[in-house]
């Protein structure tokens, strides 16, 4: 519990206190926010922004959670040196994007496939490397089943070896695409993404603190044998949320409307990479729906606007996809739209907790 509560309060404060001295330094380096011509003109008055801040929260999540690991003589497993691997990794390859675009100044960054292929080579190592580790009771950090609140019948090795490993790396891969995705097109509004993956990556620090009270080794009580979890490494797990959302609320200071830094590429796939690789080793991949729920929507409406705009041959649903810029120019405030986005990814992740929980108390 101290290293959770040391490494929460230690990462916000790095990026609260220190992210002035980034912000600066960024602005020095040119790294500053290029807008599109075809978005709200109300976002012009952006450009220039300090951006790359995800370089801030990767850089304190890191530094925080070693840290209270090290003050409180606490053991360091394999599941959260997992998840900043995959941060970390997915963070280069947004990294990469945002430094294309500040050198040609332009709303492009690393073409989709370029993208799509680091986000692929981060998952795909990932895969492999969470069904290596077992502990000492055979437990890996993740499970080649599919999991809903806790892993399903439905298993990839029942297909063979081979085949069964490849299916399993091709649906990580696809979870990570998707979640990364996500969180990217939802960052298009100051404090939007940052405050909606406060909460979702909140969640896990309440699923991994349950699972690591109720694990099947050395938490449950032999009454509960019978429905606890299968997780290796729980606390550990809620121990690193606890470091990246005191990061993203500390950079929240900074993020909000109106907003003196971005994060980014280099933070939204890195949120979203982490925040795919707490649902894989928390056994709960499929309730990432509910819990990135926000997410989910906000991705839909790209798919949902260029799928009717090609079958209908130029017609449009939403004014702009992501579907908060169609409020926007429908004439509501930035603030509201956030704000409001803000209510329905907060309804969604009570929802998934909710599920969760009410699991446990049905089984």
């Amino acid at each position: 519990m101290r290293a959770l509560l040391m490494a929460g309060a230690f990462s916000l404060l790095f990026t609260l206190t220190l992210t002035p001295l980034f912000i600066r330094l960024f602005h020095k380096l040119g790294w500053g926010q290029f807008i599109r011509d075809d978005g709200p003109q109300s976002h012009h008055a952006k450009r220039g922004t300090a951006t790359m801040g995800g370089i801030v929260l990767i850089v304190g999540t890191v530094v925080s959670y070693f840290s209270a690991m090290w003050i409180t003589g606490t053991h360091i497993p394999i599941s959260p040196l997992l998840v900043l691997f995959m941060m970390v990794g997915l963070g280069l390859v947004g990294f990469v994007d945002d430094l294309l675009k500040t050198r040609n100044q332009r709303s492009l960054g690393l073409g989709g496939w370029a993208k799509i292929t680091g986000q692929v080579l981060v998952a795909g190592t990932f895969a492999v490397l969470a069904i290596q580790f077992p502990n000492a009771y055979g437990v890996t950090p993740a499970s080649t089943q599919i999991s809903f609140l806790r892993d399903l019948p439905l298993d990839f090795m029942q297909l063979g070896s081979i085949v069964g490993i490849s299916l399993f790396v091709l649906w990580i891969c696809l979870i990570v695409a998707a979640t990364s995705n996500g969180v990217n097109v939802t960052d298009g509004l100051d404090g939007l993404a940052t405050g909606s993956s406060i909460l979702s990556i909140g969640a896990f620090i309440v699923i991994g603190f349950w699972q690591s009270n109720q694990a099947r080794y050395g938490g449950a009580d032999v009454a509960d044998l019978y429905r606890s979890y299968d997780v290796r490494d729980p606390l550990d797990l809620a121990i690193v949320s606890a470091a990246i959302v005191g990061g993203l609320i500390g950079f929240l200071w900074w993020n909000t409307s109106p907003a003196k830094i971005f994060l980014g590429d280099t933070g939204s796939l890195a949120i979203g990479g982490a925040l795919a690789a707490l649902a894989i080793l928390s056994r709960t991949e499929l309730l990432l729906v509910l819990i990135g729920g926000l997410f989910v929507i906000e991705a839909g409406s790209v798919i949902v606007q260029r799928a009717y705009f090609k079958v209908t041959r130029g017609r449009r649903i939403f004014l702009m996809s992501p579907i908060h810029h169609h409020f926007e120019l429908k004439g509501w405030a930035e603030v509201t739209v956030v704000v409001r986005f803000w209510i329905i990814g907060g309804l969604l992740v009570s929802a998934g907790v909710g599920t969760f929980y009410l699991e446990w108390l049905a089984s």
